[in-house]
């Protein structure tokens, strides 16, 4: 008498099953998901909102340097360019301050610190980045272009970011490569650099450290127990609103450069000196009020002053050339 036993199930019953394919499914959504978050976290240390801002006084700078002529075909690769040399060293300066930025609340949930990337990751990201833009921009643009952006890149890796532990004087230093967006955008139209050009670099120059000083002063006690020092060591009261105040005083002659090397007309002037009138007064009312608040206004305000005063210089600029 034979036995009877059930026939062997073929492998594509297996993989057929309801159940099978339902966790096929769930595989695929949770790599999706992965790949989806892992895009994100990159993005996240590429410093979106600093990158659309430092796009924007790139084409700015192109758009005055080019006198109305607008070439996409530079145009483009240009902002490509930068925007790649950009991202490589807001990942660099993540990857060498991981262990700071792990001490500090307003930065804890970076991609590093989190741990949702790994140093290596992020240090191939940055450098792949620099590299490649840096090169692209040789390519596709000038060598003035190129030789500026890897001078930023290099400044703001190489030297800000590892002052910060060192000295306040950082913050002269990182305000160095954080003016020179719009001279990119010149060099990138011109191919030189003149009078022009630092007009737009003292303007951007001066007006970060008002900004700046009001972050730092808002976070100092976190900078404190992570040993960045980016205020000066007085335990002088008001030392660092004067300093913005006295920032913010100069930024109004400054701010008329464009108007005196013709970049800009009267419109120009009288809203460069509204706009600065305004951002004085941030200022001062800071120091008679040291405070949380009234330094959040000085932020505020800087944040309102540098896209108005960008809007009005290349209105103007266009009502000249017409």
């Amino acid at each position: 008498m034979s036995s009877m036993t059930a026939p062997p199930q073929s492998k594509s019953s297996y993989t057929d099953s309801p159940a099978a394919e339902s966790a096929l499914a769930l595989d695929a959504r949770s790599l999706s998901t992965w790949s989806v978050a892992r895009a994100a976290d990159f993005l996240e240390l590429t410093k979106p909102r600093i990158a659309v801002m430092v796009l924007v006084t790139v084409a700015v700078g192109y758009t005055l340097g080019g006198q109305g002529t607008w070439q996409l075909a530079i145009l483009l690769p240009t902002l490509i360019g930068v925007a790649l040399v950009a991202s490589g060293s807001s990942a660099l300066n993540q990857y060498l301050e991981r262990f700071t930025d792990a001490k500090m609340p307003r930065t804890a949930d970076r991609p590093l610190p989190s741990g949702r990337l790994t140093p290596s990751d992020v240090l191939k990201f940055g450098v792949l980045c620099g590299v490649t833009g840096t090169v692209w921009l040789a390519v596709t643009v000038n060598l003035l272009t190129a030789l500026l952006t890897l001078g930023t890149f290099v400044m703001y890796v190489g030297l800000y970011t590892p002052l910060k532990k060192r000295s306040s004087i950082c913050t002269a230093v990182g305000a160095v490569p954080g003016a020179l967006p719009p001279v990119l955008g010149w060099a990138a139209a011109r191919g030189t650099l003149d009078a022009g050009a630092f007009a737009l670099f003292a303007v951007l120059f001066l007006w970060q450290f008002p900004h700046f000083l009001a972050i730092a002063w808002m976070y100092r006690e976190q900078y404190e127990r992570a040993g960045l020092k980016m205020l000066p060591q007085s335990r002088s009261p008001r030392v660092v609103s004067l300093m913005a105040v006295t920032y913010a005083i100069v930024l109004i002659p400054a701010s008329l450069l464009p108007h005196a090397t013709g970049l800009a007309g009267d419109w120009y002037a009288i809203a460069a000196m509204i706009l600065g009138g305004a951002y004085l007064a941030s200022t001062v009312h800071f120091t008679w009020n040291e405070c949380r608040t009234t330094a959040r206004g000085v932020l505020f305000t800087s944040l309102i002053y540098l896209p108005a005063l960008l809007l009005v210089l290349t209105f103007d600029h266009f009502r000249l050339l017409m």
